[in-house]
């Protein structure tokens, strides 16, 4: 499991920073200044998310299980609110209307909650 948790952050991490490089030059043309800084914002917290699991999978005073329960945790939260965000900041570009789908960025931000919890109570109570 450290090794499949480190190769996704490792992915999450340089996705995270072709995607800023692509928000910053590409989509300035292409979107709304509000767009652009939603559009961070799922950059960020991915990055913030892809350092998180390079800790997880990198210490060993947490459990394996408690290292799934937060990778499943991040992995998800990243899907759902990283990518609903990119979507919702290009909306205008595509064809389907990403709107509809905007109900599952807050359940994406739940996931991540709940892996900074399962990590606090985890990491600071062995």
């Amino acid at each position: 499991m450290t090794k499949k948790i480190l190769v996704t952050a490792a992915i999450l991490g340089v996705i995270a920073i072709v995607l800023g490089a692509f928000g910053a030059h590409t989509l300035k043309s292409l979107i709304s200044v509000e767009a652009q800084k939603t559009f961070e914002t799922g950059v960020r917290y991915q990055m913030y998310h892809a350092l998180l699991l390079m800790f997880v999978g990198g210490t060993s005073f947490l459990t394996e299980k408690t290292k799934s329960i937060i990778f499943y945790l991040v992995v998800f939260g990243v899907l759902f609110f990283s990518g609903s965000i990119y979507g919702l900041a290009t909306n205008n570009l595509f064809m389907f209307n990403f709107k509809t789908i905007g109900f599952i960025t807050p359940i994406g931000g739940l996931l991540f909650v709940l892996a900074w919890a399962v990590f606090n109570c985890r990491f600071f109570n062995n």
